[in-house]
């Protein structure tokens, strides 16, 4: 009898060690870096002749760096949507930056709209939205107890909203809570918020994920003068040195994070992923977007490096040949943590080398800047696009670009979408239209 426990105790010990390291080990923290307002081409990894990028172009090469990435709409508000939730914009219905104004208003004066009573009430209903959808942040507190911070552009009122068990942005739209309010100093003022939450997660013994989507290279282009003085000579258009000058500070930024993670032995836990929420070519002549940048169905307003860290567990890799979408960071952060990725989720995992190869398109919706309706995403659908291998097929929904025309690109030859072969390729067009359909049809 004496023997029976001691027998028992051997086989429960020797069951245990044989599951330990998946039962034990502490699941991977997460840090999502989002550029804001950054061309595709604007870093040094991506052969920038002039832009410094030093500490970006470190992380792409310790990275699975996808540089066919894109982000299906070319603005802010829904991409940032898409981005934490996995889901393209007329799924999760943010489908603008800014709702409908009460119906008297339509046409008004931005300045007068934002100031009538009418207009709070609409704009924090519209808000609801994200609270219908799981965002990362929640799957990573329900699943395993992560701890999560906010800090930067934030569209969808209070952090907690998102899922965020910290965070900057408090989202009153009566104390300037529009996109960001106190979380668009990240970056720009310092890093404590994100350092003091990460040492908080390490004293609590939490795996945590980090949210950090600063103002940056973002207007107002307002560099340090030791940063703009790199690039004044390098251009004779001062509008130009000063974008130049804020990609390399919010790269500087970007170095900062990653060194704190490694100074706190944190960085070969932690899976890092980057991604910008849209393009932007910067004006020769002021500081705004030129044509064919932010808001087009272009590549210069939604293609993006993608990029995943995870020291010892993803071999670093450029890939110059296969897409990657902002829809595919969600079901990649939840595989590589252990969470089941819900089937509804349109994406793929990037870290599943077959899904990756195995992918034959990705699509995008381009959609107006004022949200046209509270419900009906159709409202306010500008383009919608496919990318197939070489090829990208844009066609216009004639509701609000009656009179636009379907354009085909050889994406690999024409990266600038200079040579529209629709014309000359009916049968292309056709094909590509068909599989545009497939994945959304509209009236």
């Amino acid at each position: 009898m004496s023997l029976r426990p001691s027998l028992l105790s051997v086989v429960a010990l020797v069951f245990a060690s044989a599951l330990s390291p998946q039962l034990q080990a502490a699941p991977p923290n997460v840090v999502l870096i989002l550029s804001d307002d950054q061309a595709w081409g604007d870093y040094g990894f991506m052969g920038h002749p002039e832009i410094q990028t030093p500490h970006l172009d470190k992380l792409a090469a310790e990275s699975l760096t996808f540089q066919r990435g894109y982000v299906p709409d070319s603005l802010c508000r829904p991409s940032l949507t898409t981005i934490v939730t996995g889901r393209y914009p007329h799924q999760h219905g943010i489908v603008g930056n800014d709702p409908p104004p009460p119906a008297d208003l339509v046409g008004a004066a931005k300045r007068k709209i934002v100031q009538d009573p009418r207009y709070l009430e609409i704009r924090n209903r519209y808000i609801e939205h994200i609270d219908d959808e799981t965002t990362l942040a929640d799957f990573l507190h329900d699943n395993l107890g992560y701890i999560s911070h906010q800090s930067g552009k934030w569209w969808e009122g209070h952090y907690s909203r998102g899922g965020f068990t910290h965070g900057m942005t408090h989202g009153d739209r009566t104390k300037g809570g529009r996109h960001g309010d106190d979380g668009l100093k990240i970056g720009r003022t310092g890093m404590k918020p994100v350092f003091d939450f990460i040492d908080t997660a390490v004293e609590e013994e939490k795996p945590f994920f980090v949210y950090y989507a600063p103002f940056l290279p973002h207007t107002p282009h307002n560099p340090p003068a030791r940063l703009l003085n790199k690039y004044k000579d390098k251009t004779p258009h001062l509008p130009i040195a000063k974008y130049w000058a804020m990609c390399e500070w919010f790269d500087e930024t970007c170095g900062q994070l990653l060194d704190h993670l490694d100074k706190k032995n944190l960085g070969d836990d932690t899976i890092v992923l980057y991604v910008c929420d849209n393009g932007w070519i910067n004006e020769e002549n002021a500081s705004r977007y030129a044509p064919r940048s932010k808001r087009s169905q272009y590549d210069g307003g939604t293609r993006t490096p993608i990029m995943i860290r995870w020291r010892n567990h993803v071999e670093p890799k450029m890939d110059t040949t296969h897409l990657a979408s902002s829809i595919d960071l969600v079901p990649t952060a939840l595989a590589a943590v252990g969470i089941d990725i819900p089937k509804d989720l349109p994406g793929i995992n990037l870290l599943d080398s077959k899904a990756v190869a195995d992918r034959k398109a990705i699509f995008g919706e381009i959609l107006e800047h004022d949200i046209q309706h509270m419900t009906d995403p159709v409202a306010s659908l500008r383009f919608r696009w496919v990318i197939e291998g070489d090829w990208k097929c844009i066609v216009p929904h004639p509701g609000r670009e009656p009179d636009a025309k379907t354009e085909l690109f050889n994406i690999t030859k024409d990266p600038h979408e200079k040579n529209d072969l629709a014309a000359d390729m009916p049968e292309k067009v056709a094909q590509l239209t068909k599989r545009i359909n497939q994945w959304w049809k509209v009236d």
